[in-house]
């Protein structure tokens, strides 16, 4: 079982994988860096890592994600817009862009990566 700074490092590396995948995908709202970014933020990747390390699927991970969102006041929006609380992919998983479908397998990837019993043998 991971610890809490175990999980916390792994949200880190997903939270900046993310960036990443923002800034390539040309997302128009790239999320700040790791110390940079709101505790919201950084507290659902740290949710995310544990549901993940749960077992949870990228598509269980994007209905938790929105369901975080949504219990936080945020709503579906054509955009990004931390100040209304908008954001385009409250949607179910089915209707997501590959790119964003993609997002949330690689976040379930990084953390079965960062955990796997290999990564600990090296």
């Amino acid at each position: 079982m991971a610890t809490d700074k175990e999980i916390g490092d792994i949200a880190r590396v997903c939270h900046d994988a993310n960036r990443a995948w923002q800034i390539a995908t040309g997302d128009p709202v790239v999320s700040p860096q790791w110390d940079e970014a709101p505790e919201w933020q950084q507290v659902s990747a740290v949710d995310g890592v544990r549901k993940a390390l749960g077992g949870a699927t990228g598509e269980q991970l994007h209905q938790d994600w929105c369901d975080f969102k949504t219990s936080d006041g945020w709503v579906y929006g054509p955009v990004k817009d931390e100040t209304a609380k908008t954001h385009p992919c409250l949607v179910p998983y089915s209707e997501l862009p590959a790119e964003q479908r993609r997002k949330d397998a690689l976040f379930a990837a990084i953390v079965a990566a960062l955990t796997s019993k290999e990564n600990h043998d090296g």
